[in-house]
């Protein structure tokens, strides 16, 4: 009855809101006081300050972990200061708490909280309570050891062909039930990792938090690591063997420290104590191992509504299973996790799983979650499927449809690119002294046409000479001069570049062979590198924050991007890239050709492109149609000028895309939040997202993520930091790291996929020898504003310090009337000073 009153009017809604916000921030203020005080603390420091001081990004951690931490020694009355201790330590392992999880400071919290409460408790009154979130979890899909009967443990083997194909099935299991995913939780090793991704991938979900623990890692099968299980049952006998594999507390003999598949060898495992690295585990070592993960993450996430993946291993999710279902030691041994099945949880209020309609799906003795397929189904399909091809016409085309999608201006635009290249190299078989047979349809009694304009004379001599030809091109007479506005093609704008790019050789070791290993960088560094091209920017599309795809060109421009680095010894400790899957995309493309994408990778939404407006989707050609060149300059050139804002009911408009719900960290818009609670008739908080924005508003969210996120959490920490994102995001951080002037920063032109390395002690942008001779002057367009971005690098004594490679100053030399240009603005600064 509340709830019916509530909704028939409004006003009484939100006045009720106000009401107990005010009662709320009476009651508060004691509370919040009470948090950041010294009694609430371990070793003086409240757990607020200890994680911002100690917060590490990616892995590393100082504090130690006991594998034994909930055993039944453990006194009764030590187990809540344990379970809190824990919780703290465990906090950011990953980024978890980082990217999840936020701090405020003391005055925040005392106007936060009451909000919160007065949200909670207005949800009950018209929703009810927040549901508990759905737990799903996959095992990977078959790796290149599965299926030649390999134990594998710790070891690192990728998935095989057969198991990205139950991965991608698994996805579309997903999809067809109808499941979204809020957060991902996986292990450090490949074959996971990769699932993950590819699960993700179909589910269009690539900017959902992924966190990689060691806790999920498959169980440590010590000395049998490597070994094929039918020979090593036939030498040391099956019972034996069998004991190992299938006994909960039986240990295989322990992998000696120094061995090959020893994880102490493995940099993933470096913020680990030698305690922690296990030499070799029982299924019970394993499962007590994921115990944290359950309960300090996994649970946390449920009880909050959110739907939670976690892809991991045979051992390590019959671990998680054990717990859910409270399945004894005994029973637990008779429960299988097959590969690549979906296995679906449902909670009630009290966290107990629930039993799902038994008719529908299929379940397992002692377990409550069910399978979304039956177990052998995609197997028996897949040996199958040659017969099926045979018999099925257009199967194989449906299957090995290209990944990348097109919207329909993308099609055109394209089709209409592929026409005109036709036009051109058709044109040098057309003879245009010829006479063409009309029958007058065309008009002008079928005459040839008189064209009036010289443009025209001297485009068909230049389509018989083989050039294509347009009269609204730059080329026109009435054009010269004028900008080329398509500027994502990499064309070099011819300028006066007077610094020379400083260039880092490719090592000897990368070419020529025998030469041993390529040294590894140690030292803190900045890459930057601006994701691979898509269709829109082949096509001169505004993106913005419409999620598009890399093109074909766009993901081997990235793989070859992380082959430079590789060849370089370039090493990364995290990695920070956008909301935006083509900066995703990148950075994963970069990482995976350095066999590193168990890499914590930091996704945040202040490092997206720039928002455009209504000009998204629109192609440079159309806005300056439309709204005239000089409108158009001024809105992608100006600094502070903001494009037309998009609708709130836009498609374009980031408040109708899931994935910005998640943002937490914007002040809330009161407009939006009143708007969509009366179209929902129920509350509904929205953030205040942009609807367009200036070069200005872009990096005034990006600068600052930089400067007190990247900055203390990474680089004063000595790390090696990879940023993959957009041109204006980059343009950001370009401004502060080379102290580009406002009014020249959106003359700087970043080239798809080139690394930039920013060095940080001689604070200077360098780039990467690919052992092809060119000068990268020659190949890039680096913009007007080059001399900012290539200033010279100096030591720490403030002194010059030389480049490996100068290109420039040996082979660069200016014309005639390029002297001229630059002697005259010499001799007026002279003149001036």
């Amino acid at each position: 009855m509340a709830n019916a009153r509530l909704k028939r009017r409004p006003s009484l809604f939100l006045g009720f809101s106000a009401l107990l916000f005010t009662i709320s921030l009476a009651f508060n203020l004691p509370f919040a006081v009470t948090r950041g005080s010294k009694q609430n603390s371990i070793n003086g420091k409240s757990p607020t300050l200890l994680h911002l001081k100690d917060l590490k990004s990616g892995y590393d951690t100082d504090v130690g972990y006991s594998r034994f931490l909930y055993s039944s020694n453990r006194k009764r009355r030590h187990k809540k200061r344990d379970d809190r201790l824990q919780r703290l330590i465990e906090e950011d392992e990953d980024g978890y708490k980082g990217m999840r999880i936020r701090d405020y400071p003391l005055w925040k919290r005392v106007l936060i909280k009451p909000l919160k409460l007065s949200y909670k408790m207005m949800r009950r009154i018209t929703n009810g309570k927040v549901e508990i979130g759905t737990l799903i979890l996959v095992r990977h899909g078959e790796s290149e050891w599965n299926a030649n009967k390999t134990f594998t443990g710790w070891a690192d083997p990728d998935l095989s062909e057969q198991g990205i194909r139950e991965t991608e099935h698994a996805a579309r299991l997903l999809l067809a039930g109808g499941y979204d995913i809020d957060v991902v939780f996986t292990s450090r090793l490949k074959r996971a990792i990769r699932s993950a991704w590819i699960i993700l991938g179909e589910m269009n979900q690539l900017y959902i938090p992924v966190f990689k623990s060691w806790r999920l890692n498959e169980r440590m099968y010590g000395a049998l690591t490597g070994l094929c299980k039918k020979e090593t049952a036939e030498q040391l006998g099956a019972e034996l063997v069998q004991s190992w594999r299938g006994s909960l507390r039986s240990r295989p003999p322990p992998v000696a420290m120094g061995d090959c598949y020893w994880p102490g060898r493995d940099r993933r495992y470096s913020d680990l104590s030698m305690e922690q690295i296990p030499l070799t585990e029982s299924l019970l070592d394993c499962m007590e191992r994921t115990t944290p993960a359950w309960e300090h993450k996994i649970k946390w996430e449920l009880r909050k509504g959110r739907n939670v993946l976690v892809v991991a291993h045979a051992n390590t999710l019959r671990g998680l299973v054990k717990l859910i279902d409270n399945i004894g030691d005994e029973e637990i041994q008779e429960v299988a996790i097959p590969t690549g099945i979906p296995i679906v949880y449902k909670f009630d209020k009290n966290m107990n799983p629930m039993r799902q309609d038994e008719g529908k799906f299929l379940s397992q003795k002692h377990m409550k979650g069910v399978f979304l397929e039956k177990p052998g189904t995609l197997k028996e399909a897949i040996k199958r499927e040659r017969e099926w091809i045979d018999n099925v016409p257009g199967y194989s085309r449906t299957m090995s449809r290209s990944k990348t999608a097109m919207t329909p201006v993308e099609r055109a635009l394209s089709k209409l690119k592929a026409e005109k290249e036709l036009g051109k190299w058709a044109g040098q078989f057309i003879d245009y002294g010829a006479v063409e047979e009309d029958d007058g349809s065309d008009g002008n009694q079928g005459k040839p046409i008189n064209f009036e304009d010289e443009a025209w004379r001297k485009g068909l001599k230049e389509l018989q000479e083989g050039e294509q030809f347009s009269p609204e091109g730059i080329f026109h007479a009435e054009n010269k001069g004028k900008i080329l506005i398509e500027d994502d093609m990499d064309t070099v704008i011819p300028s006066i570049i007077t610094n020379s790019p400083c260039m880092q050789s490719m090592p000897s070791q990368s070419i020529l062979p025998g030469m041993g290993q390529v040294p590894i960088r140690k030292d803190a560094v900045v890459v930057l590198i601006r994701h691979g091209k898509t269709e829109h920017n082949k096509l001169g599309l505004f993106t913005g924050w419409e999620d598009a795809p890399l093109a074909r060109e766009g993901r081997e421009e990235a793989q070859k991007a992380g082959q430079l680095l590789k060849a370089h010894g370039f090493e990364f400790d995290v990695v920070y890239t956008s909301w935006l899957s083509r900066a995703i995309e990148t950075a994963w493309l970069v990482m995976d050709e350095m066999d590193a994408i168990w890499l914590p990778i930091i996704k945040t939404w202040r490092l997206n492109e720039r928002m455009y407006g209504a000009l998204t989707g629109k192609s440079k050609s159309m806005v300056s149609q439309k709204y005239g060149e000089k409108q158009f300059k001024a809105w992608r050139r100006g600094y502070t000028v903001r494009p037309p804002p998009v609708s709130s009911f836009s498609v374009h408009y980031p408040g109708n895309d899931p994935r910005y719900k998640l943002i937490n960290d914007i002040r809330i818009s009161i407009s939006e939040t009143v708007m969509r609670s009366f179209d929902g008739s129920s509350l509904s908080i929205e953030r205040k997202l942009p609807k367009s924005e200036s070069l200005k508003d872009c990096m005034d969210r990006t600068i600052p993520y930089y400067q007190q996120q990247i900055v203390p959490d990474a680089i004063e920490k000595g790390k090696r930091v990879l940023i993959s994102s957009s041109e204006n995001a980059i343009r950001g951080l370009l401004m502060v790291l080379c102290e580009i002037p406002e009014d020249k920063i959106s003359e700087l032109e970043i080239p798809n996929g080139l690394p930039l390395i920013y060095d940080v002690k001689s604070k200077c942008i360098k780039l990467l020898d690919d052992g092809s001779g060119r000068d990268p002057l020659e190949v890039y367009n680096f913009g007007n504003a080059a001399n900012y971005l290539f200033r010279p690098c100096t030591n720490e004594d403030g002194e010059e310090e030389e480049c490996d490679i100068t290109l420039m100053a040996d082979m660069y030399t200016l014309n005639d009337y390029d002297k001229n240009i630059v002697e005259s603005l010499r001799e007026s600064s002279q003149a001036f000073i």
